[in-house]
């Protein structure tokens, strides 16, 4: 299994000095671009990615979402079936 290591901590104001050449290597590595993480005193505080990179997170934090929506599904129990919501509101499929 491979390992990533962020990079080093930059102070916001060597960030904005190097903005340009962060958005060329963005715009040529694309996804693949490394990460800049950005902090006062060299405390992590943000992490900017590439666009490209963000558009392929998405879907993965999606799915994380939906899985957690699941557990706690689970967690609570069985679910009520169709015919018992639907009795409990009045509703008969069979006489529309």
């Amino acid at each position: 299994m491979a390992t990533f290591t962020l990079p080093a901590v930059i102070p916001s104001a060597e960030f904005r000095k190097q903005l340009p050449s962060v958005l060329r290597r963005f715009r040529a590595e694309r996804a693949s671009a490394a990460p800049v993480v950005i902090g006062a005193h060299r405390k992590p505080e943000a992490v900017v990615i590439s666009y490209d990179l963000f558009e392929a997170l998405i879907p993965l934090i999606d799915d994380r979402e939906i899985a957690e929506i699941t557990r706690k599904r689970i967690a609570a129990g069985p679910p009520e079936s169709i015919d018992d919501l639907a009795a409990a509101f009045g509703v008969d499929f069979d006489n529309p």
